[in-house]
C-alpha cells in the first residue's frame, strides 16, 4: 500500500512511474484471495474512526461510501474463559484481576488515551512502565501475555511507545457516550481498493510489475542511476532499468542487501532492525467458534495471541454463509513454530481451539488456509527514534520508506498509505516539481526529522 499510493501520488503529478511487486499479487499484507465468492485479506483488517489518510485515498478513489462502520465485539481469553471487553461495564465484571486492579487497568488506559505527548516515553520498557502505574497483577494477568505473545522473548525490551500507541489508537475509535469501540471495513476488502489504485496507475501512465524480483539497487557515485531487475532483461541482454528516482518500501535487512554500496555505519543500524514473523492460519468453518470478533489471548499456554473471527464482524452471508477464522501467531526463526509445515502447525493448533470453545470438532472445518509474512512487526525497543534509518538515503535519488517508519505509530495500511503521500512529498521537494498538499495530515516533526 505504501509504494502503491506513492506511485498513484507521483503518477498523478505526470511523473513517469514503474512498480515493481516480488510476489504473484498487489498489496502486501493487505492482498486478498477468494473464500464463499468474496475477497478476503490475508491478514485481517480494519480501520479506525481516526484513520483519515486511507478513508480520504478510498474518497478520492471514489469508494469510500463502500466503507462501512460496524461495532466491534472484542474480548480477552484468560483462565480458560472468554471475558467481553466491549464497554467500560465489562472492565469491572473481568474477575480474574482485583477490583482495584480493574479500577487501575481503567485509568491507566484513560491516561494513555488523553496523553498525546509520547516522547516522553522513549527511554521506557512497557514493561517497567505498565508494572509501576497498572500494577504488577495487571501486568501479569493483561499485558504481559500479550506482550510475550507479540514479541516473544523480546517483550521485556519492547518500548512503551509502542504500548501508547496501541492504547491511544484502540481508544480514539470508541463512540463518545457509550465508550463501544467501532471499526471500518470497505464492503469489497482492501483488494478493492487495490485494484482501483492499480487502475488509476496504469491510467496516469505508470508500468506495475507483479512476480518480479528486483536483484540489485544500482548507483554510480553519490546519486541511484536504476535498478537490476533480471526478469526484464532485453535483447542486449541487460537487466539494468534506469532509474532517476527510486522508492523502496522493503524491510530494512533486505535494502542492505539490494545495496552492497550503502555505507557501513548505515548499513549496520539498518541490519540491526528486527522483525518478527507473522503466521496466519485461516479456517472456514460450518460454525462460529465463539462470539467475538477479535480475541486477545492472554494464556501463553495457547500457541496463538490473538482469534479474529471476521464473520463477527462482517456476517457470514458475505462469504457464502461460511464462518472465518483467522489464528495470529507472531514469532522469530528461533521458534519451532516457524518451521513447522502448515499441516504440522494446524494440527498442532487444533486441541487449542476446543479450549476456546469445547464443542469445536475437526469436523467444523470446510477449508483452511496457511499464510507467512517474514517480517511483519519490527520489535519496537527503548529509544527506537534514535536508531531509526532515514528516508532519504545517502545516494541522492533513493529513498527508504517502511513500517520501521510508522513509529510512533505501530503498522498499518492507513499509515501506509501515510507514508506512501509523505515520501512523494519528499521527492516533490527534492526535484522542484511541486507540493503535496496533505491537510489535516501534515507531516509531523517526527518525521521531518527521519527525512532529513
Amino acid at each position: 500500500m505504501l509504494g502503491l499510493t506513492a506511485a498513484y501520488e507521483l503518477s498523478k503529478r505526470g511523473h513517469q512511474v514503474s512498480v515493481f511487486e516480488r510476489g504473484p499479487v498487489l498489496g502486501g499484507q493487505a492482498s486478498t484471495f477468494n473464500v464463499g465468492g468474496a475477497r478476503l485479506e490475508r491478514g485481517y483488517h480494519h480501520l479506525f474512526t481516526n484513520d483519515y489518510d486511507f478513508i480520504s485515498l478510498a474518497d478520492e478513489l471514489g469508494l469510500g461510501s463502500r466503507i462501512q462502520w460496524i461495532p466491534s465485539k472484542v474480548g480477552v481469553f484468560v483462565n480458560g474463559r472468554i471475558f467481553d471487553f466491549v464497554t467500560p461495564l465489562d472492565l469491572l465484571k473481568f474477575n480474574p484481576i482485583s477490583l482495584i486492579d480493574r479500577v487501575r487497568l481503567g485509568l491507566v488506559a484513560l491516561n494513555l488515551q488523553r496523553n498525546r505527548n509520547w516522547k516522553k516515553y522513549e527511554g521506557i520498557t512497557a514493561r517497567e512502565w505498565i508494572t509501576k502505574w497498572a500494577g504488577r497483577r495487571n501486568y501479569d494477568v493483561v499485558w504481559g501475555p500479550l506482550l510475550r505473545g507479540k514479541f516473544g522473548d523480546a517483550a521485556d525490551e519492547v518500548g512503551m511507545v509502542w504500548f501508547w500507541g496501541k492504547v491511544f489508537l484502540r481508544f480514539a475509535s470508541r463512540k463518545k457516550g457509550t465508550g463501544r469501540e467501532v471499526l471500518g471495513y470497505p464492503i469489497g476488502s482492501w483488494g478493492e481498493i487495490i485494484d482501483r489504485l492499480e487502475e488509476r496507475i496504469r491510467g496516469q501512465g505508470g508500468q506495475i510489475y507483479t512476480s518480479c524480483a528486483v536483484q540489485r539497487i544500482a548507483v554510480n557515485g553519490e546519486r541511484v542511476v536504476g535498478l537490476d531487475i533480471p526478469s526484464l532483461a532485453g535483447s542486449s541482454g541487460s537487466s539494468l532499468q534506469p532509474f532517476d528516482i527510486v522508492v523502496a518500501t522493503t524491510p530494512s535487512n533486505v535494502f542492505v542487501r539490494l545495496l552492497p554500496e550503502y555505507p557501513e555505519e548505515e548499513a549496520a543500524k539498518l541490519r540491526s532492525v528486527r522483525y518478527h514473523a507473522a503466521i496466519l492460519v485461516v479456517l472456514v468453518l460450518k460454525h462460529p467458534l465463539s462470539h467475538i470478533y477479535w480475541l486477545s489471548v492472554s494464556d501463553r499456554s495457547l500457541p496463538f495471541v490473538a482469534v479474529i473471527q471476521q464473520t463477527n464482524f462482517m456476517p457470514p452471508q458475505h462469504y457464502g454463509g461460511k464462518h472465518i477464522v483467522y489464528l495470529s501467531t507472531y514469532l522469530g526463526r528461533e521458534n519451532p513454530m516457524y518451521h513447522m509445515t502448515p499441516d504440522e502447525l494446524f494440527n498442532h493448533y487444533v486441541p487449542h481451539l476446543q479450549r476456546i470453545n469445547p464443542r469445536f470438532d475437526p469436523s467444523w472445518i470446510e477449508e483452511r488456509y496457511y499464510h507467512r509474512e517474514d517480517a511483519a512487526q519490527p520489535i519496537i525497543t527503548t529509544n527506537y527514534l534514535s536508531r531509526l534509518p532515514r528516508v532519504r538515503t545517502n545516494f541522492k535519488g533513493l529513498y527508504l520508506c517502511n513500517t520501521t517508519h510508522v513509529y510512533p505509530e505501530d503498522r498499518g495500511t492507513n499509515y501506509a498509505v501515510r507514508l506512501g503521500r509523505r515520501v512523494t512529498q519528499l521527492i516533490l521537494e527534492d526535484t522542484g516539481s511541486g507540493s503535496l498538499e496533505l491537510g489535516r495530515n501534515a507531516i509531523p516533526d517526527s518525521y521531518t526529522s527521519l527525512a532529513s
